[in-house]
């Protein structure tokens, strides 16, 4: 199963991806190790942190291993199961101080999935603090995300050092475009695609 994620990465790799990311979040297999209300195993990868830890730490060292030096690589997570007896902030902190020995470049600070009845208080930026923590408390860079719509908003968490990056997934599901709308709210002049630059003459 780790060779998977490596033959995985390295296809990656080829096929002309700049960045590689390990999806270990949301309820996904990875979590399902790591996350204390899931993995119910009784070998070393069960029980202990460092053991529910041990797989992804294993696919973290084979990736590694299989892309090219200077290859950004990212972890995403989940920063939080919210739920009782569940993986944490605390947790996600010395994970994060793995992560970055072996080589890491950037958490991807998300959280929940492990569980379908979490309560979650789902609101603008409400796991932004995850990404603050790891950042402050290992130095790792981090990515923000989670209802991260508005430029505005996006700038804001960047400038003030709550996160080194924005990762937006939904937003630009709704408006592709939503790079070229964040440089008009912010006054930042951006190189259009060649495909939409005729457009610009359109605008009122």
């Amino acid at each position: 199963m780790v060779q998977s994620f490596a033959d995985a990465a390295a296809r990656a790799v080829k096929a002309g991806f700049d960045v590689i990311e390990i999806h270990a979040a949301h309820g996904y297999l990875l979590h399902q190790f790591y996350s204390p209300l899931v993995n119910d195993r009784t070998d070393e990868y069960g029980g202990s942190f460092e053991n529910r830890i041990r797989f992804l730490l294993e696919v973290v060292r084979a990736v590694r291993k299989v892309i090219p030096e200077g290859t950004p690589l990212f972890v995403r997570i989940s920063s939080s199961d919210w739920a009782d007896g569940g993986w944490n902030l605390i947790d996600s902190v010395e994970l994060a101080k793995e992560l970055k020995a072996l080589g890491v470049d950037l958490i991807d600070a998300s959280s929940g999935g492990a569980i379908h009845n979490a309560k979650i208080d789902v609101k603008p930026g409400f796991q932004v603090p995850f990404a603050t923590a790891l950042r402050t408390e290992t130095g790792i860079l981090t990515a923000a995300v989670g209802l991260i719509t508005e430029p505005e908003q996006a700038d804001h968490i960047v400038v003030t050092g709550e996160a080194d990056a924005i990762f937006l997934g939904r937003a630009m599901l709704r408006n592709p475009r939503w790079a070229l709308y964040a440089a008009e709210k912010l006054g930042v002049t951006i190189k259009w695609p060649p495909n939409l630059d005729r457009a610009r003459t359109l605008k009122k």
